[in-house]
């Protein structure tokens, strides 16, 4: 539901377009500023609860993110819209992090990469669920609906959280310090450019993937959809099969073996058209890919910061959308600058860059703890 709240406006773009008379580039500020209010707010709200119980945190952050999808539809004009989402974005920061907490906290460090596997294995459900149908919806019976769906999924889920979680669960309390602690710390800091980066290269594409296709390809409603389907069940491949690669290769080399694949892959989106059956096959290269990296980088920041778990999944959390803003802001100044075609090529010159800071965070790991 999180995922499918967060993710389904990359197929509404064009309806919600014509609704509100906005540009492709105006309308992708929906993933932007989501994005940004997700990256903002996660870390800081979930600094500020760290001393209440994890179910507390879970429900009322489901009930925030239920609410704000319900004010998205009935949203009025694009700015009640647009404040929608950073409420929405709000809520979703304190599910996210405190169900990957609650995860890694009740798993042995050696399965650790599965237990978080399989948590995110209904985020990326959501892509191969969620998307596809907010799409299908919004151009079938208007975006609004897609939104009221949402809504309406939340309320068994909060039921069910309050239900099932064990009341009082909580792990070592975080504050503010802790965040500032974590902020300092370089390998740290590093470790999580990573994400903005490997995620950024994928939105630049992804942000734009409806009108692009649409002008390329030729796609509408239903071609749209099918790419969308498939980029989901390569989510879902990806991120089943993330854990236990991790597990046995390390989370180090299993994250410079993803960036060296969709670097290879996103540029040949730069040359659409091309045969449908190589788009797809380039869709689900590029999704198995790009959803394999939430297992090895949560355990990767983890070992870097065991004492600071809550916090550094938070920032985590916080850069995959500060990541999908960054990347759907650099694909807007592509798109406007050289057209839907120059995407692909700056998608994977962002992706690349993401190994910098891989290997600059590995040697300053190795320096202080040979220091230490």
């Amino acid at each position: 539901m999180i995922g499918m709240g967060a993710f389904m406006v990359v197929g509404q773009l064009i309806p919600i377009s014509e609704t509100f008379a906005l540009s492709p580039a105006r309308a992708g500020l929906l993933m932007t500023l989501y994005a940004a209010g997700y990256a903002v707010l996660s870390p800081l709200l979930v600094s500020l609860t760290g001393a209440i119980g994890r179910r507390r945190i879970l429900a009322a952050g489901l009930a925030v993110f239920a609410g704000a999808n319900l004010l998205a539809g009935l949203a009025p004009n694009e700015t009640v819209l647009f404040a929608a989402r950073v409420l929405a974005a709000a809520g979703a920061g304190l599910v996210t992090p405190v169900a990957a907490v609650v995860a890694a906290g009740l798993s042995l460090p050696e399965r650790r990469g599965r237990a978080l596997a399989a948590v995110f294995f209904g985020f990326t459900l959501s892509q191969v669920l969620g998307v596809p149908a907010g799409g299908y919806i919004a151009y079938t019976f208007g975006w609004r609906s897609a939104f009221f769906l949402v809504a309406a999924m939340a309320v068994p889920i909060i039921i069910l959280i309050w239900r099932k979680v064990p009341a009082g669960l909580s792990f070592a309390p975080v504050s503010l310090s802790d965040l500032g602690r974590t902020l300092r710390h370089p390998p740290s800091l590093l470790a999580l450019g990573f994400t903005v980066l490997f995620v950024g290269g994928t939105y630049v594409i992804y942000t734009y993937i409806s009108p692009l296709l649409n002008e390329t390809m030729g796609f509408t409603r239903d071609g749209i959809t099918l790419v969308l389907l498939l980029f989901g069940l390569g989510a879902v491949v990806g991120n089943l099969a993330s854990g236990p690669v991790s597990d046995r290769i390390g989370t180090f080399r299993t994250l410079i073996l993803l960036v060296v694949c969709q670097a290879a892959i996103l540029p040949w989106f730069s040359a659409l058209p091309v045969p449908i059956y190589v788009l797809l096959a380039l869709c689900l290269g590029w999704t198995a890919f790009g959803w394999s990296f939430n297992a090895p980088q949560q355990a990767r920041l983890i070992g870097i910061s065991p004492e600071n778990a809550s916090v550094i999944l938070a920032l985590n959390a916080g850069c995959i959308y500060l990541g999908s803003a960054f990347g759907a802001w650099v694909g807007g100044f592509a798109l406007t600058q050289a057209g839907l075609n120059a995407l692909g090529i700056v998608g994977g010159a962002v992706v690349l860059s993401a190994i910098l800071c891989l290997i600059g965070s590995e040697r300053l790991l190795r320096r202080t703890r040979n220091t230490a």
